[in-house]
């Protein structure tokens, strides 16, 4: 299945039904009474959070929403039916945003959310309704409410428990292979994931769902790369794992550029915990492997794990740092895992 992640819709909510100016007429009855009924209410347009589904793919091939109008009053006081209301399935975590792009209408992030994004009109009252003692026979009726149409976005910000960052090309997509059932593109160059994936990974007995995104790159926070669409994927992680090239010249300007990124971007972003993990160290000597863990250590000020997703080195113990940051978000450790997994895993970066 195609990914899709930001798509513009255009809604319109049914208009009301117009109310019926009628009078009663039947043998023997010379004087019937208004019996006028009212319009039906307009559909309304929805959109609802449902399960099952991580993509806005469907909403490519149809953009356009709207929702049946009421039908009119009708004599006898019979009132007009009710338009269907039109519900928009997206997955959950979509953002409803206006035209601008930029205001925020609603954030689904529960299954069943919903979110109303045209009201249906009110249907007119019929003639019926405007009888009284003094006008014993009322000959108007209300026309039903116009219908509201409206352009918006949705924008879809997947919900993972932990999310990869690094430079294209550090080794993401390996991890998420080597440590998931996943099985996103893994090739030799920049950019071969050009869409988030999501992988289910397990260490000690306890699953979490991490995000990888494409590589970032320097300006990504001003949609360079298309930056700003992959950071959203990642803002709703508990943790961020950092993964940085042991095979790159200079580690610590590769972690510097995410590092900047982040802050860039805004918003909680920068302060979501962090773990920095040197990737690829199967590819170096030990000499080499010192000098840039060290430096790297220098750089973020904590502590830098080491790994190698190909040779399989580091693995369990990357998980359990990542680990511990999702158990701290949904509850806290007790106290002899947090002393346990301090002493199997002493690279978790601290906030």
């Amino acid at each position: 299945m195609k990914f899709l992640d930001l798509v513009k819709v255009y809604v319109r909510s049914g208009s009301g039904g117009n109310g019926c100016v009628s009078f009663r007429r039947e043998a023997h009855v010379e004087y019937g009474g208004p019996d006028g009924g009212n319009g039906g209410h307009g559909g309304q347009v929805w959109a609802e959070a449902v399960d099952g589904l991580n993509t806005l793919i469907d909403f490519r091939y149809q953009q356009h929403f709207f929702a049946d109008n009421g039908r009119p009053g009708m004599g006898k006081a019979r009132t007009g039916k009710d338009g269907e209301d039109i519900i928009l399935k997206v997955p959950v975590g979509t953002e409803i945003l206006e035209e601008d792009e930029e205001t925020v209408i609603c954030d689904l992030t529960e299954v069943g959310q919903r979110f109303m994004l045209a009201q249906g009109g009110n249907g007119g009252f019929g003639n019926m309704h405007f009888k009284s003692s003094t006008n014993r026979a009322p000959r108007r009726a209300n026309p039903g409410q116009p219908v509201v149409e409206r352009t918006v976005w949705l924008r879809l910000k997947l919900i993972a428990d932990a999310g990869l960052l690094g430079l294209p090309n550090a080794g993401k997509s390996t991890f998420l292979a080597a440590t998931s059932n996943a099985r996103p593109k893994i090739a030799d160059y920049p950019f071969t994931t050009l869409h988030p994936n999501l992988g289910v990974v397990g260490v000690d007995g306890y699953e979490f769902v991490m995000a990888d995104i494409p590589g970032l790159i320097a300006g990504a926070h001003e949609g360079v790369g298309l930056g700003t669409r992959f950071l959203g994927h990642v803002e709703r992680c508990a943790v961020l794992l950092h993964l940085v090239d042991g095979t790159s010249e200079d580690v610590v300007a590769d972690y510097q550029t995410i590092v900047n990124e982040l802050v860039q971007y805004g918003g909680d972003l920068a302060f979501v915990p962090r773990v920095t993990a040197l990737n690829k160290i199967d590819a170096l000597d030990d000499v080499e492997q010192a000098e840039k863990h060290n430096a790297l250590v220098e750089a973020s000020g904590g502590a830098v794990l080491q790994l190698s997703s190909v040779a399989r080195q580091g693995l369990t113990e990357v998980l359990r740092a990542v680990r511990r940051e999702i158990v701290k978000r949904d509850g806290g450790l007790t106290g002899d895992e947090t002393e346990g997994e301090a002493q199997e895993s002493d690279g978790a970066w601290r906030p």
